[in-house]
């Protein structure tokens, strides 16, 4: 009986002896954090979705109270109206940024692009991927497995079943950028929405040379330079074969999407167009004007 009351006093009295050493301890080695992260943290949404490039909300919160400079630091998801609060509460300077939406840069839809082969591997663009080029003649496009609908925290991209290609709710998008990260093709980017939301942009990154594209995909971009020669305000480069538009330069006058003889450039929210009147003969010679659609 003796040596079981002596047993247990013995561990007792470790575990007080280390409770008081952890005391000791915690106290010297303590980091006293700055009074302002956790109001900054509850001023950021807190979706914790790491577009901002850090790992969670509460490092991008110490990011911005221990930098005297946060122009580099912004938080997509927030946007402007958040960082400008946030810059106000710290006495800092707020990014400017435009606010920009997920744009999927590949067209080729099913009816676009026969497909020559079926993958039985597992349902990830990734491993897809990294295994061989597709289940389609063009290697550069869309894989359709929805790596980037799975990353979404937000809901805002979805496999369309009838196409294959996954599309973007712009209501939803926050331009977090977890699915630009997850697709390994690079087809999905950052773009500005711009102004009412109207974009145009090259729905293609094919850089393969023209007649191997247009034997691949129907929409494909062929690198014709059409595009290029009608644009006035020089906002369309060709390299390696595929255009691209600076939307910063880009005007929407949509010259170029009527240029496009294989309808690779894609225009979102913009108007209809208006009928163009078009010269025409009758029998007696005389000219009369016919509107089409």
């Amino acid at each position: 009986m003796s040596t079981l009351f002596y047993s247990l006093a013995i561990l007792v009295g470790i575990g007080v002896l280390a409770s008081v050493i952890l005391f000791f301890v915690a106290k010297k080695f303590k980091v006293e954090e700055n009074p302002l992260i956790e109001p900054t943290e509850k001023m950021l949404p807190g979706a914790n979705c790491g577009g901002c490039g850090f790992a969670g909300c509460h490092a991008m919160a110490e990011a911005l109270v221990k930098n005297d400079d946060i122009s580099s630091l912004f938080c997509p998801v927030g946007g402007s109206e958040t960082m400008k609060s946030i810059a106000d509460f710290l006495g800092k300077t707020a990014p400017e940024k435009e606010p920009q939406v997920a744009v999927v840069r590949c067209n080729g839809a099913f009816c676009n692009r026969q497909r020559v082969n079926v993958f039985n591997g597992a349902d990830s663009c990734i491993v897809e991927s990294s295994l061989y080029s597709g289940e389609t003649l063009c290697s550069w496009g869309c894989l359709g497995k929805g790596d980037c609908t799975k990353v979404c925290k937000f809901g805002a991209i979805k496999m369309n079943s009838d196409t294959g290609l996954p599309e973007v709710d712009q209501d939803k998008c926050t331009a977090c950028g977890a699915c630009v990260n997850a697709c390994p093709k690079g087809v999905i980017e950052l773009r500005k929405k711009g102004i009412k939301d109207r974009r145009i942009f090259v729905s293609c990154i094919n850089k393969d040379k023209g007649g191997i594209t247009r034997k691949a995909c129907s929409v494909g971009c062929i690198g014709c330079m059409k595009c290029v020669k009608v644009c006035a305000f020089e906002a369309i480069k060709v390299e390696n074969n595929v255009a691209y538009i600076d939307a910063s330069k880009c005007r929407l006058c949509r010259k170029c999407v009527v240029e496009c003889p294989t309808g690779a450039i894609q225009e979102v929210n913009l108007p209809p167009r208006k009928p163009v009147a078009s010269v025409s003969s009758d029998e007696t010679g005389v000219e009369s004007k016919v509107e089409q659609n």
